[in-house]
């Protein structure tokens, strides 16, 4: 009896534990609908905001006009109040430009500076305007204290209307881009020059095949260089172009040869021939240079 006793204290007891534990944990919890996170912090429920939370003064800062100097905030003002600007209100100006100018001197003071001198004329204009006006020696009214201000005004608001008017103005690059057409000048196509290194290197490749059908029999013999330039020219005329091998003859000895290489050069010296390729390290062909009658 005692132990059955016990043991429903012992469940009441814990019964007790578990309520008190729950309503410490709603107590703690803001009221909002089942409970639902504020937000989640490293993937952790966030039901109330921390207290020691700092956000730094200048986070919330907006700023909804940028002016580019004095008098590009004075121009501002005046077009906004839809004032004269022939006959400035100069209270009403210099009032709502100071409050500006005090918003400013509390974030950046070297910007200020700029701005407090323009502030510096609004006043003295205003005090000279509160003070009855004087006749020149002439017996002339003095010139309105505003009128230095409104000259100033009114070149400045042309001068931005004229930049304005370039900036919108089409400009290339931005815009609109270049139309480019490339037009071939010459209808004849023009080849690369064969270069000194290039003629030799060829000349060895025709050596070189030479030696390989060479024949061992010593004979003298007369050659001329003009027969062989005259031949050179006979089997030019008429075909386009010629392959340069083809004008030697290795059966007739590597000495025909040099002399036909030799005949080539004094035709290209005299401008009889050309020599060309199609293009760089391309097999080099020899052409006529001028058109046989």
């Amino acid at each position: 009896m005692s132990a059955m006793s016990q043991g429903g204290a012992d469940a009441a007891s814990l019964d007790s534990l578990a309520q008190a534990l729950t309503a410490a944990t709603a107590a703690d919890m803001p009221e909002v609908v089942d409970q639902v996170a504020l937000a989640r912090l490293y993937g952790e429920p966030l039901f109330k905001l921390p207290q020691d939370l700092y956000i730094p003064p200048d986070a919330l800062q907006v700023f909804l006009e940028a002016f580019e100097g004095p008098l590009d905030l004075l121009l501002y003002l005046i077009r906004k109040q839809n004032f004269n600007i022939l006959d400035i209100p100069m209270a009403a100006l210099t009032r709502q430009y100071l409050a500006y100018v005090d918003e400013i001197r509390a974030s950046n003071l070297e910007l200020a500076a700029e701005y407090l001198l323009m502030a510096a004329m609004l006043i003295e204009i205003k005090s000279r305007m509160l003070l009855p006006p004087k006749k020149t020696e002439d017996g002339e009214e003095a010139e309105d204290p505003r009128a230095e201000l409104v000259r100033r005004l009114l070149e400045y608001e042309q001068m931005k209307l004229a930049a304005q008017a370039l900036a919108d103005a089409p400009q290339y690059g931005r815009d609109f881009l270049r139309a480019e057409v490339y037009v071939e000048q010459a209808l004849v196509p023009r080849f690369p020059d064969v270069s000194a290194s290039e003629l030799q290197q060829a000349w060895r490749d025709i050596l070189q095949r030479a030696k390989l059908v060479q024949h061992h029999k010593i004979s003298r013999e007369e050659l001329s260089v003009r027969e062989h330039m005259s031949l050179v020219l006979r089997q030019l005329q008429g075909r386009k172009f010629v392959e340069f091998g083809e004008l030697f003859d290795p059966e007739k000895g590597a000495p025909v040869m040099v002399v036909t290489f030799i005949a080539m050069l004094e035709l290209a010296k005299e401008t009889l021939i050309e020599l060309t390729q199609a293009e760089a390290f391309a097999p080099i062909y020899v052409r006529l240079a001028y058109t046989p009658a």
